[in-house]
């Protein structure tokens, strides 16, 4: 049941990394497509995570009725054929664009955080560190949809060509994997306490700035990395494009071996690190005196970035056993309050200073993770000594585990 359960989560985040991916890659062509000026683009971009954090917070209201796994299985397949529409349109028709992408901001509100509500209640049932794995399967379907987006772009297919075989294959395995998603074990009523039965704000507080912070480097990377290269150190075009893709691979070979680490070291040593490779690979960036160097800084950052999201939800779990999804609906908003500030904070500072400092301030937030690091300590009352540990149901399971 709960291996079953594990991989049809796995499949939803790595379709969910393939959809994303389509549509960001793809902004340029959806541009042009619809005839959108520069000056309305920003709306339509700014647009899609707003009504995504709204999602969010839609999510912890209907967790209260309808569970988690019902809410996966019926946003991926609207997100998807909310993608399928933004290529449908054709020049002029904005209206058809706005709706599209207003139906996909909603609906991957409701995915992201249905989805991290699952794999938190999965990681409290397995007992121990599974959730960097599952990032790390959105990560291998966001490098495929980048590059199913650089195909489209390099044989000039239309995006309705590019996007319906994806959702053709996608959509029909999503809701097929669906069944056997798990919504995990009710929390004892032992470790339901009156603190933790609810979600009290100032204790998540930490975690939702590390998420911001988290965000904030994320967008500072796929929005800035290729002009950096360019503009910056005097890279070619086409070198330019490759500083994201090696964030990506160093992100996927990351938190593929992150749920390791934290078995081993615990969640606490292994955010610690990830926070100052991360603030290395922006000091790197910063001072690079050419191309390679950067590069060098970008991978770094794919490395120590990876691993502060997932941890991010898992501790939200832990620190709150009893109202695990509302903690994870809310903290989920805070993923897109970064991406609404990372990329203009770092532009407005380039323009009005220099990309070299603006890529210090980034780099200073990702260290102020440092100071809250305890808060992703496992619970001591479960866990002992802040490293998870098997649950004695689990220990039985044998085969039935991944």
């Amino acid at each position: 049941m709960l291996r079953r359960g594990r991989a049809s989560l796995a499949f939803g985040f790595f379709a969910q990394g393939v959809a994303f991916a389509l549509l960001v890659t793809r902004i340029p062509a959806i541009q042009d497509r619809y005839g959108v000026s520069d000056a309305l683009l920003p709306v339509f971009l700014a647009a899609v995570p707003v009504l995504a954090g709204a999602g969010s917070v839609a999510t912890e209201q209907l967790v209260k009725r309808v569970r988690p796994s019902v809410l996966l299985r019926w946003s991926q397949p609207v997100v998807l054929l909310a993608l399928l529409g933004v290529g449908a349109g054709g020049h002029g028709q904005v209206a058809v664009l706005a709706v599209a992408l207003g139906v996909f901001g909603l609906a991957v509100g409701a995915l992201d955080a249905s989805m991290n509500m699952l794999g938190v209640s999965l990681q409290r049932s397995y007992g121990r560190s599974i959730m960097l794995g599952f990032h790390a399967v959105y990560s291998l379907g966001a490098i495929l949809g980048a590059s199913l987006a650089w195909a489209g772009a390099h044989w000039h297919l239309t995006l309705w060509v590019s996007y319906l075989p994806v959702v053709a294959v996608l959509l029909p395995a999503a809701l097929a994997g669906s069944r056997w998603y798990v919504d995990g074990e009710p929390v004892p009523a032992v470790e339901r306490s009156a603190e933790r039965g609810t979600v009290v704000f100032r204790l998540l507080l930490p975690l939702c700035l590390v998420m911001m912070f988290a965000y904030i480097g994320d967008s500072t990377v796929s929005n800035w990395s290729a002009k950096y290269l360019k503009d910056v150190l005097g890279s070619s075009e086409q070198l330019a494009t490759v500083p994201y893709n090696v964030y990506m691979v160093t992100t996927l070979v990351g938190r593929a071996l992150g749920d390791l680490g934290v078995r081993r070291l615990g969640a606490v040593a292994v955010v610690r690190l990830g926070a100052v490779v991360a603030a290395c690979g922006f000091a790197v960036v910063a001072v690079a005196p050419g191309a390679w160097a950067g590069m060098l800084g970008f991978t770094l950052l794919g490395l120590g970035l990876c691993v502060l999201v997932p941890q991010t939800f898992a501790a939200a779990g832990r620190l709150f056993p009893g109202a695990s999804d509302a903690a994870v609906a809310r903290l989920n908003i805070f993923n897109y309050v970064g991406f609404l500030v990372g990329a203009p904070l770092v532009g407005a500072l380039g323009d009005a200073w220099s990309y070299r400092g603006a890529m210090l301030v980034p780099m200073v937030l990702v260290l102020v993770t440092l100071a809250y690091a305890r808060s992703f300590a496992a619970q001591p009352d479960r866990y002992g000594g802040g490293h998870e540990r098997p649950r004695t149901a689990d220990v039985g399971r044998g085969s039935n585990g991944l």
